[in-house]
């Protein structure tokens, strides 16, 4: 194709009925890469990508294998010329595991009609995104304005080696700037960039008081119940209000855009009449605030409990911290906070987990002016900047061994998705706009690299 902007939206409209059915394709293979599941269909996912970046042109496709990690696709196109900058292009093709399938309208690994979209498994999160990439692709021939470096990952949502690994051969992921589609639009029909990434650390907390339980109407009142002491200790987390009242943890306003309480409820699944917790803007309770939640809790279960104090009781905290606040510091100020406490007396026993970094792009550079420009090509309207409470832990690997580049994160997913839980969906007119978009940026960025580097 020709890279004039006119061209774009006609030549991507004409991929779409083939895109469409690879991202059937794909979707309905269940890729999840989680203990106790069969790891044959990740692989055979694994293949079915590599065959359609070689049908897309792309001639350069590898593998990198790492223990215990499923195989990532990492494929090259050389720049067209030396002035031409390289972008690299992230997504994943492994997938959540359905849960519940009774709560699903329809097989979790059968793509179905929706209004507008399609529903499955991971037809989000991510293999919209690695199919928008393909589109770009296809929509240039294999040969785009750009020098493009192609990471598909294998084993995103349950984690591995890769994490790390790019930081150990910064040479192979050496770009100008990444495009990373894991995560999409705040709504549908609002092209958003997201700018920072909160980051994540758990805390376990555990009491022992007795040696086994002992009847509570002879030693209730007395003996130290172990639950009563764990609940004080986590009612100490937050103030009044549902802020977190943890010293030391940093919180910043938000003033880009967010959302209305309104879609907030609606998203969350808030029963009417409650409140939401905490004070100040949400973006501010959700992006650049520390949130802490009770993830896990040992405990006697209510079904069959008997009258007895409760020896012992175990809590798993999640805490997500400001995208520029050190992960250490903050693990540690919640570990230091429940150590201090002495409930009723008793000493918690604390024991820190993993703790990840956050992110926060900078977002003046020609990537980010290509891509407003791209996005507001594709949409029609200027881009949204938000963050997200979730983490992605290679963007700081990847960030690490390319410093110099800039971090775009956006892609055809969008909050309403439901990515992570039953009935997740995609619509394709966020498909469409991604791929244009895409077509856009990389178009945009190459004239603009040319042009700052003439100066």
């Amino acid at each position: 194709m020709q890279d004039d902007a006119h061209d774009l939206p006609a030549t991507v409209d004409a991929l779409m009925d083939g895109l469409r059915a690879d991202l059937e394709e794909l979707a309905a293979i269940p890729s999840v890469a989680f203990p106790g599941f069969p790891s044959g269909p990740v692989h055979e996912a694994h293949d079915l990508l590599v065959r359609l970046l070689r049908e897309a042109g792309v001639q350069n496709v590898d593998r990198i294998d790492l223990p215990d990690t499923a195989p990532v696709v990492f494929a090259e196109i050389p720049p067209p010329d030396p002035a031409a900058p390289t972008v690299l292009l992230y997504s994943h093709y492994d997938v959540q595991p359905p849960g519940d399938e009774s709560l699903w309208l329809s097989p979790p690994f059968q793509p179905t009609p929706v209004d507008g979209g399609l529903r499955a498994r991971g037809i989000a999160d991510d293999k919209s995104n690695v199919i928008a990439h393909l589109g770009m692709l296809r929509a240039y021939g294999g040969r785009p304005p750009v020098g493009v470096k192609i990471v598909f990952e294998g084993q995103e949502e349950y984690g591995s080696a890769f994490d790390t690994y790019p930081q150990t051969r910064p040479e192979r992921f050496a770009c100008d700037a990444m495009v990373i589609a894991d995560l999409g639009n705040l709504r549908p029909g609002t092209p958003t960039l997201t700018t920072g990434l909160r980051g994540a650390s758990e805390v376990v907390v555990e009491v022992r008081t007795l040696e086994e339980p002992r009847h509570s109407g002879e030693f209730g009142g007395a003996a130290p119940d172990a639950l009563l002491v764990l609940v004080k200790a986590l009612a100490t987390l937050h103030d009044v209000h549902g802020d977190v009242a943890v010293d030391g943890l940093r919180r910043e306003s938000w003033s880009s855009t967010g959302y209305t309480e309104d879609e907030f409820r609606t998203l969350a699944g808030v029963r009417d009449g409650l409140p939401l917790l905490g004070s100040g803007e949400l973006g501010e309770r959700l992006w650049s605030g520390p949130a802490l939640t009770v993830v896990g809790l040992d405990a006697p279960t209510v079904e069959g409990a008997a009258s007895a104090v409760v020896p012992y009781a175990r809590a798993k905290l999640n805490l997500r911290f400001h995208p520029r606040q050190d992960p250490n510091e903050a693990q540690a100020r919640l570990v230091d906070h429940l150590r201090s406490l002495r409930p009723f007396g008793v000493p918690l026993t604390v024991t820190p987990g993993d703790t990840g970094p956050g992110y926060e792009a900078t977002t003046e550079g020609p990537a980010y002016r290509a891509a407003r420009t791209a996005l507001k090509e594709a949409w029609g309207e200027d881009a949204a900047y938000v963050a997200t409470g979730g983490s992605i832990p290679l963007v700081n690997g990847l960030a690490q061994a390319a410093p110099d580049a800039e971090v775009l994160l956006f892609g055809a997913q969008d909050s309403m998705c439901n990515l992570h839980a039953p009935n997740e969906r995609v619509l394709f007119s966020e498909l469409r706009n991604t791929v244009l978009a895409m077509c856009a940026f990389v178009r945009e960025y190459a004239t603009d690299f040319r042009r700052d580097a003439a100066r």
